[in-house]
């Protein structure tokens, strides 16, 4: 017989290149699925970006209450300062002047319980500048004098009211006991010594401003009066050698 032919596969030189059912580095699992070894040597990072969330209607409303609440305040304070700026356009507001006329020692004595007695008779006088404004002095004025932080005696204001360009002189009786009397005593001899004693005069009043035919709110007047005399004696002639009053306003 003929020797056999032997039949080798013919390439296709045209046709594409096959590709690999298993990758070269891999090898196939139990379940056939091929299992790579080892990750590839560079890998790539892609960025994550965070979107930034949009403001929820929550914030917007938070948003229009702030902005409506700091343009009503703005309003409103443009509205009183227009009001005050009127006011004062009209009515010329001046401040009350106040001075201490006289000082009159009725009674200042040391009591056998060591207390230090004393009755002052004040005579002030208020002074209303204003053309268009009054002044209701109401109850519970007080009226007090004190030595170097120690309350010597003290009495109580009239209720009165003050009109326009008025002036008001008060006559006021002050009465009162202290402490430690003795030393209290032996420091105001010492004092009388050099012919000038330091007093202060303290006025706490609440009063109601009249602004034409409308009347305010109460408000307290605190004066304040710093005096010097040259003697503490009772029933004698006492000299003011200087006094300075302040007067303030508390609402």
């Amino acid at each position: 017989m003929a020797d056999h032919q032997k039949i080798h596969p013919v390439v296709d030189v045209e046709a594409p290149p096959t590709t690999p059912l298993v990758p070269h580095g891999s090898f196939r699992s139990e379940n056939g699925d091929p299992v790579q070894q080892n990750p590839p040597k560079h890998a790539t990072v892609i960025p994550v970006i965070h979107s930034i969330p949009p403001k929820t209607e929550r914030s917007r409303c938070c948003c229009k209450c702030i902005c409506c609440t700091i343009s009503l305040l703005v309003i409103i304070l443009i509205i009183i300062g227009a009001t005050a700026g009127i006011l004062y356009v009209i009515f010329r507001p001046k401040l009350p002047q106040y001075s201490i006329n006289n000082l009159k020692i009725s009674d200042f004595r040391l009591n056998y319980d060591m207390t230090l007695y004393a009755k002052f008779d004040v005579k002030i006088t208020a002074q209303n500048p204003n053309k268009k404004i009054g002044i209701y002095y109401e109850e519970g004025g007080r009226l007090s004098v004190w030595y170097i932080g120690t309350r010597l005696c003290e009495g109580s204001l009239p209720k009165f009211y003050q009109g326009h360009q008025n002036t008001t002189v008060l006559d006021v009786s002050l009465t009162g006991q202290t402490q430690y009397g003795s030393t209290l005593m032996t420091a105001l001899q010492q004092q009388q010594q050099t012919g000038r004693i330091p007093l202060d005069l303290k006025v706490d009043v609440p009063v109601a401003i009249k602004l034409g035919n409308l009347k305010l709110r109460k408000v307290r007047f605190l004066v304040g009066c710093k005096l010097a005399v040259d003697s503490l004696t009772a029933n004698n002639k006492i000299s003011i050698t200087t006094s300075d009053c302040g007067f303030r306003l508390k609402l």
